[in-house]
């Protein structure tokens, strides 16, 4: 599988797009500065109000939206962390030494956080989900540091492997390994990519985790020295350490030998990728690319047009189905359509073929949209139980590959498939419509670069069902476009492939398209709708 990353580095945002075989798989836009949060993010924040009826509190990070703290996320090791912390904050000559804390006893799942937090308590903070809708972010006050092999966790002791590492001599191999490595005071999670490695090479990434955990309390104790900092009206209050960038973090989760490009259009974050990558993978270092063209780079890796056909309300899958996706408060909605095609005279054939085509592009829609929460599926009706329960493997299957953790329930009878999806930050939401060219604004069309593959959609759907003399009427700006390139045009490669004659009709509006038959009767294509 290839395997390619491209970055659009603009004024005010980055958009990351991860591509396989071309197709687009995944989509990130992060906002050029810091006054976001974002997950991974540490802060040194003040308990700013008790929710006893929550079991919770809110926090001030620094930020107008308060952020939001549950007990069960306080961590097992919540008072030897606040035990380092005020010491930290007592003496800032030098940072408490992780060899000599005292280890506080444990916090259980059962309590109040009211027994451990009150109003005004300064606290270690990171953030594990995004702002969402009205939403604060989430956090957590069990710390951990992400690196590509290894996650390292201060206050803990344990060293735990991927349950995605399957061999037990490997597993033992690391456990023992990453002991003998590991600096006291300090807890490891040996990531999947982690496997069959050196040392060596953990040892590094070791080292430079754990100086990473020392600039985070360099910056909680001299906050003047803070390059994090914001204008806050509370001193104390800070971002503490910054996650790294969206673009390294995705490289730091994804990537593998299968990579054979990434491409980036700024020379100051390629450089950027390229010191990482060379970190992480020194013999790969030749796949990260400097994108010097005119073309934009999402038009030149064809990720615009694919955004645009794929993150609409409206979306088309093999052989005419589409679905049609919606949001609303408290979930996602997607609907499954069969279009206007008939592939088997059997109704109940017919809605299973189209069933696990849709399901196909379900799966990838909930990672390219990164769609999270709750998600309802409504599936064309099957009777059949076995078609049921094969449209749940499929749908399993197909789900395996998400990285998110996810759940899904089997077909309610009324043809419902439920499925939840971690979220930790906001689906991706892309206007794709375009200005009514008519109207200048007062009105939204379908994006013009959909228009020539919805022709073609129409052009194949209508051969199939009328084999006899066809004309397809045209605006004069749209039959302008299909007939530049002459030898090359699509007005010639339609010609070639559907037998049809296109015409410039100047009574038509800007997107309208109308297709007669050799009497000069327009042609209305029937089909059946699921």
């Amino acid at each position: 599988m290839k395997n390619e990353l491209i970055v659009d580095v603009q004024q005010n945002e980055i958009t990351i797009a991860l591509t396989e075989n071309d197709r687009l798989q995944e989509v990130n836009k992060e906002e050029k500065n810091i006054d976001n949060y974002s997950v991974g993010n540490i802060y040194l924040g003040r308990v700013k109000k008790l929710l006893p009826a929550l079991n919770a509190v809110f926090v001030d990070v620094g930020y107008e939206k308060e952020a939001f703290l549950h007990f069960l996320d306080l961590g097992s090791d919540f008072l030897t962390t606040q035990n380092y912390l005020s010491k930290a904050m007592s003496d800032r000559r030098k940072a408490p030494s992780m060899l000599r804390i005292q280890r506080m006893s444990t916090i259980g799942k059962e309590g109040q956080i009211s027994d451990y937090l009150k109003v005004g308590d300064l606290l270690l903070v990171q953030v594990t989900k995004e702002p969402i809708n009205t939403k604060g972010p989430r956090l957590t006050a069990e710390i951990s540091i992400a690196g590509r092999n290894i996650v390292l966790i201060p206050f803990a002791d344990k060293v735990m492997i991927s349950s995605k590492i399957k061999r037990e001599s490997e597993r033992s191999r690391l456990k023992q390994l990453v002991q003998s490595i590991k600096p006291h005071g300090f807890g490891v999670i040996v990531r999947t990519s982690a496997e069959d490695k050196r040392v060596a090479e953990l040892d590094n990434e070791m080292q430079i985790l754990v100086k990473r955990w020392e600039e985070t309390i360099h910056h909680v104790q001299h906050p003047k020295e803070n390059p994090l900092i914001q204008n806050n009206k509370d001193k104390d209050v800070c971002l503490v350490c910054q996650e790294i960038g969206r673009t390294i973090g995705l490289i730091r989760d994804l990537f593998n030998p299968n990579f054979s490009a990434i491409h980036v259009n700024d020379e100051e974050l390629y450089r950027e990728v390229r010191q990482y990558v060379e970190l992480i993978a020194p013999d790969s270092i030749k796949i990260v690319k400097h994108y010097k063209g005119s073309q934009p780079i999402l038009d030149k890796y064809d990720i615009t047009r694919q955004m645009k056909t794929g993150l609409g309300r409206i979306v088309g899958f093999k052989e005419g189905g589409y679905l049609v996706i919606d949001k609303t408060e408290a979930l996602f909605s997607i609907d499954v359509n069969s279009g206007t095609k008939k592939v088997h005279e059997d109704q109940e054939e017919n809605a299973f073929h189209f069933n696990m085509l849709a399901a196909e592009e379900i799966a990838h829609q909930l990672r390219l949209r990164d769609i999270g929460g709750i998600i309802i599926v409504d599936f064309i009706d099957m009777d059949s139980k076995e078609h049921q329960q094969q449209l749940y493997d499929k749908m399993k299957e197909l789900m395996s590959r998400d990285r998110a953790k996810h759940n899904l329930l089997p077909l309610s009878k009324f043809g419902l498939m439920q499925i939840t999806r971690q979220r930790v930050r906001p689906a991706l939401e892309i206007d794709v419509m375009d200005t009514c060219p008519t109207c200048m604004g007062k009105g939204k069309v379908q994006p013009s670069i959909m228009l020539m593959d919805e022709i073609e959609k129409q052009l194949s759907t209508i051969r199939e069902q009328y084999q006899g003399q066809l004309s397809m009427h045209l605006h004069p700006y749209v039959y302008s476009y299909v007939s530049r390139g002459w030898l090359r045009s699509l007005k010639r490669q339609w010609k070639k492939k559907y037998d049809v004659k296109t015409v410039e009709d100047q009574m038509l509006h800007m997107l309208d398209v109308k297709f007669y038959d050799e009497k000069g009767e327009k042609i209305v294509v029937e089909g059946n709708k699921g």
